[in-house]
């Protein structure tokens, strides 16, 4: 038995392939060792193994010869070993400096190029990828003013050429990139390709061409395609299979037809053609003599002259340099009758064609490969509009004054504060559980925001804003956010210099000797018209007094304390606010709700802050818990947060990859269980072939006993009365009943034997099998709801950023918050999870003025071009396609909010268009659980506008039901958030956000009030009229509206 070798090769880190007179070096098979106690030799550097010392000396010594290239660096007269070393180090340099992201599209881009030499296809390769670049690759971004900062490369978008009908080319293809600057935090930058450089020291010719030569091979026949290695074609997933039309053959067969197709091309004249005739198949190898040339050029003309006569071809122009004898015995009818004597050679002007030639049409133009630039896609004529949009704002977006799309639970509401509005709401549910809050719906959160000052307290506005305060500052007083730093010095300075300014008074003029008491009011009111006069007009007053409010203890001190109780949060929030202020971009909004949260004319006390906040505009409460929202994702908390999910995303996909590993075989088992019962399926059912044919047999069997019978009857009518016959055929009748029926209960009897013995065959192999079968289903059916459940874990966990859902051809940018990083219906145990809906709408934002720019807004110039080719201006289209309600910036929103309006939309996208195409495929994949909730959401608005209107009923009437609750419950039926509880915080912490440390609240005891002392907890009795509202218990919707009927 022949035997393996035993000794494991050494095969190098990086497939190597030192060149030998261009060639790589073919390293020797391994030698079939029939001993295994045999004693062999082993090259280290090429794992070659040889079974005699004398001819591994021999491959030792020839690869010592200095005959051997390096096929990296290009250096020759080196030993295989120093080449083979000097490629290792040159392909592990240029592997760590040429970027990784380039490594797959320059990969992708020279498989199977037919350049043939290097030189040109590192120069070709440089040239296409010199300004083209890709995510996650460090740049350079170039300023106008010469400034130079590094980055990375976030995001790109491509835009293709535009061109005009007759092919002018209108707007040359360039990309745009989202660079994330490294020295910059939190910055990006926006930048075209002519703005951007890469380092020459990871991109070069020299570094691209040690790369090419690395990664490339080439088989050694003329016009061969260049081939990537196959690890790194496996690397990149790359196809390794070479097309049909690149194969030898093929290239050789192609490159004979274009020679025979250029041969005929040149052989098209008439003299050609005839001559081509004429001449021997060998004659073409040797030279002919004069006297051959003469013959063949009268040979030539009389065919010529034969071919007009008969008029078969048509003069040309040809060569004129061509003459030719004229015999005396020819004549030609363009000579005249007398031939001069300078007419002793004949060169005529015009030569024959046998085939016309027609003159070729242009090619037609290409067929358009969709997907295309979406606004290059001619409009549709049929005026289709996008569904309309609705709105939270009233702002005028309907262009017409039409406001029956407006839908705004606050008519204060700016469309400004839509996108601050959601982008809170969206990083409050999504970190929910880092902020130890319960889910809540966008509705509850509209509502808590604008609440009046007349209601009661609301338990979701205290804890969000308690528990963002949480976050940032700890319980032993530690802030965790970079905040700018208060001049504690300045302060005391400009609080003296105001205090002196205060007490300064205005010096009165001496009184006269003789004066009354009249004299001197008038002298006093003149003097404070004076200093009223005196001061200056532009004089600045301090907007605020928010530094006065935390003079005693730092806003900071009260928040490790967690003095949230009786204005505590809202004190806080002035302090956090102020010192947001310090930077110089936020200063304007932050003293905008300063003035208002801490006015000039009032005391600056916490009872000043909680009264100002309760009757504060709901665009300011936006506006001051955004800026003190996107301060938590710095925090170190939600950071862990953030990489805890990463990291359970992993496990997750590793847990779905072994859910997809264990269903293939379990799959395939089925299959082959599936043959089993298909090949037993014949032998364990009944043979209905047998019994029709019996049935049949015993139908035609009575058949006959019938047709006998009448026969029968009708020979006895004939010789007997017509009595006698009827009472003889009843009793054969009779005898015919009985013997069918006991036919029957035989064939039946026989039946249900044959069915038993089947059934008890079936039991023993058949039934195993098909419990063998459910099983399988069984395990294959866990197997599909356990990667279902992953899907959905992964699509809850992965919470690092929002994604749009896509961008129309407008550049409008649409969004549903639910499809990552949340339920869809929120916590499951939260306190309004029986609502059945987080959010409920698909929003829509308006595009960017950067996004504009060259697609929307164009220049004149472009704008006529635009016109010319599509018949119609690209504004004029924006209009009639999207029709009265149409967003105009990055910051205006609309949204949908039912399931016809998401059909519409689908419809109306054309994916022939980029953007539009992936748009409408999301919208598709997402239509079912994005209907779902919209459902959800009108069932629970409908419900809650009931409340609402019975509310406010009683309120005008001032008659109660027999159902009614107290005020506290009106409240609740008018402000659906007052229902909302934190009880994720209660689970994990014991108490909610706004309650203190020590879970007791200090109430004052009113005068005239008794106070009952229990040993559970004391109960204050009020002397009122009306009894204490019952405890709001969690119930269903439905059973509480039926509770008020």
């Amino acid at each position: 038995m022949v035997l393996q070798s035993p000794i494991p090769l050494v095969i190098p880190a990086y497939f190597t392939q030192v060149l030998l007179k261009r060639k790589p070096v073919k390293y020797l098979p391994p030698p079939r060792i029939h001993d295994q106690n045999v004693e062999v030799w082993v090259m280290p550097s090429t794992g070659e193994v040889f079974t005699n010392y004398e001819a591994y000396l021999l491959r030792l010594d020839f690869y010592k010869q200095h005959q051997f290239t390096c096929p990296a660096t290009g250096q020759s007269g080196l030993t295989f070993f120093d080449a083979l070393a000097s490629e290792r180090n040159e392909t592990r340099s240029v592997d760590n400096r040429f970027p990784e992201a380039l490594k797959e599209p320059v990969c992708r881009k020279i498989q199977f190029s037919t350049i043939s030499r290097m030189e040109d296809l590192v120069q070709h390769v440089y040239d296409e990828f010199k300004q083209e670049f890709f995510p996650g690759e460090h740049v350079t971004c170039l300023y106008e003013n010469g400034d130079r900062l590094d980055g990375v490369v976030r995001d790109k978008v491509s835009f293709q050429e535009q061109r005009s009908p007759d092919g002018e080319l209108i707007r040359k293809a360039f990309s745009r990139y989202f660079i994330r600057l490294f020295d910059r935090e939190h910055e990006e930058a926006l930048l075209d390709n002519d703005r951007i450089i890469r380092s020459r020291k990871n991109f070069s010719k020299h570094v691209l061409r040690v790369f090419l030569k690395n990664s490339l091979t080439k088989e050694p026949w003329a016009g061969a395609p260049w081939c990537l290695k196959i690890e790194l074609a496996n690397q990149y997933k790359i196809p390794t299979e070479v097309p049909a039309r690149l194969l030898q053959e093929n290239r050789q067969a192609e490159r004979k037809a274009h020679l025979a197709l250029k041969r005929e091309e040149q052989d098209g004249t008439f003299f050609q053609f005839f001559a081509g005739q004429q001449m021997p198949s060998g004659a073409g190898r040797r030279k002919l003599s004069q006297l051959d040339i003469q013959k063949r050029k009268e040979i030539q003309l009389q065919q010529y002259q034969e071919a007009m006569a008969a008029g078969q071809v048509h003069p040309f122009t040809g060569a004129p340099g061509f003459q030719v004898s004229h015999p005396t015995h020819l004549t030609h009818p363009t000579l005249p009758a007398h031939p001069s004597p300078f007419q002793t050679f004949y060169a005529p002007p015009v030569y024959p064609q046998i085939v016309s030639r027609q003159p070729q049409m242009p090619p037609p133009p290409p067929p358009i490969k969709y997907p295309i630039e979406d606004l290059d896609i001619e409009p549709k004529r049929n005026s289709v509009q996008r569904p309309q949009l609705r709105f939270l704002a009233m702002h005028g977006l309907t262009q017409n004054g039409d406001t029956s799309n407006v839908n705004s639970t606050d008519s204060r509401l700016a469309m400004k504060s839509i996108g601050p509005l959601l982008e809170t709401w969206n990083t409050l549910n999504v970190l929910c559980q880092p902020f130890i809050l319960d889910s809540f719906t966008l509705d509850d959160f509209i509502d808590a925001m604008s609440l009046p000052a007349d209601a009661n307290n609301c338990e979701l506005l205290e804890e969000i804003h308690c528990a963002v305060l949480s976050l940032l500052v700890d319980e032993d007083g530690q802030l965790k956010v970079s905040l700018p730093e208060l001049d504690e010095d300045e302060e005391d300075e400009e609080e003296d210099e105001e205090m002196e300014d205060s007490t300064l008074s205005t010096p009165l003029p001496d009184a006269p000797a003789r004066s009354t008491r009249s004299s001197l009011a008038k002298q006093e009111a003149a003097a404070l018209q004076e200093e009223s006069n005196r001061v200056s007009p532009s004089t600045k007053l301090p907007r605020h007094r928010a530094t006065e409010m935390l003079a005693e203890r730092g806003w900071i001190e009260r928040c490790g304390a967690r003095e949230f109780e009786e204005g505590g949060w809202q004190t806080i929030l002035v302090g956090l606010i102020h010192q947001i202020s310090l930077h110089p971009s936020n200063k304007d909004a932050c003293d905008e709700i300063l003035a208002y949260l801490s006015p000039a004319n009032k005391e600056p006390t916490p009872e000043t802050a909680q009264e100002q906040y309760a009757s504060m505009n709901v665009n300011l409460r936006i506006s001051a818990l955004q800026m003190i929202v996107i301060l938590a994702p710095t925090t170190k908390t939600i950071r862990s947060y953030l990489e805890e999910c990463s990291e359970a995303m992993t496990q997750m996909r590793k847990d779905k990859i072994e859910q997809q590993r264990l269903k293939k075989p379990l799959i395939e088992e089925l299959h082959d269980l599936d043959n089993q019962r298909k090949m037993l399926l014949p032998d364990n059912m009944p043979d209905s072939d047998t019994e029709e044919k019996n049935e049949t047999a015993d139908v035609d069997m009575d058949v006959s006993e019938d047709l006998v019978a009448d026969g029968d009857k009708t020979e006895d009518s004939d010789d007997e009365p017509r009595t006698r016959s009827l009472r003889r055929n009843s009793g054969r009748a009779l005898e015919r009943k009985r013997k069918r029926e006991e036919d029957a209960a035989r064939k039946e009897k026989e039946k249900r034997e044959k069915e038993a013995a089947k059934a008890s065959k079936q039991s023993t192999a058949f039934k195993k099998l098909l419990k063998d079968i459910d099983k399988k289903k069984e395990a294959i059916k866990g197997c599909e709801d356990a990667i279902a459940d992953l899907d959905n874990d992964l699509r809850e966990a992965n919470c690092q950023r929002t994604k749009c859902v896509g961008r129309d051809r407008y550049w409008n940018r649409y969004w549903w918050f639910e499809r990552n990083g949340m339920p869809f219906a929120g916590l499951p145990e939260a306190s309004t999870s029986e609502y059945g809906y987080a959010n409920g709408r698909l929003w829509v934002q308006g595009p960017d003025e950067a996004e504009r720019k060259g697609f929307v807004d164009l220049s004149d110039e472009e704008m006529n071009q635009y016109k010319a080719r599509h018949g119609v201006a690209v504004p004029d289209r924006e209009k009639q396609e999207l029709g009265p309600t149409r967003l105009f910036s990055a910051n205006e929103w609309a949204y949908y909010d039912s399931p016809e309006a998401i059909d519409a939309l689908i419809a109306w996208l054309d994916d022939r268009g980029k953007r539009e195409k992936d748009l409408r495929k999301e919208l598709m994949n997402w239509r079912d659980p994005i209907a779902q909730q919209m459902e959800k959401l009108t069932a629970h608005l409908l419900e809650r506008n009931h409340k609402r209107e019975e509310a406010d009923e009683e309120a005008a009437t001032g008659i109660t039901t027999r159902h009614s609750k107290s005020n506290v419950d009106k409240d609740t039926r008018r402000h659906p958030c007052l229902e909302w509880r934190n009880n994720l915080a209660i689970q994990e912490m014991g108490k909610r956000h706004a309650e203190p440390a020590d879970n007791k609240k200090k109430k004052k005891q009113k005068k005239g009030v008794a106070q009952l002392v229990t040993r559970k907890k004391p109960v204050v009795v009020e002397p009122s009229p009306e009894p204490l509202p019952p405890r709001r218990a969690k119930t269903d919707s439905r059973n509480s509206r039926n509770s008020r009927r």
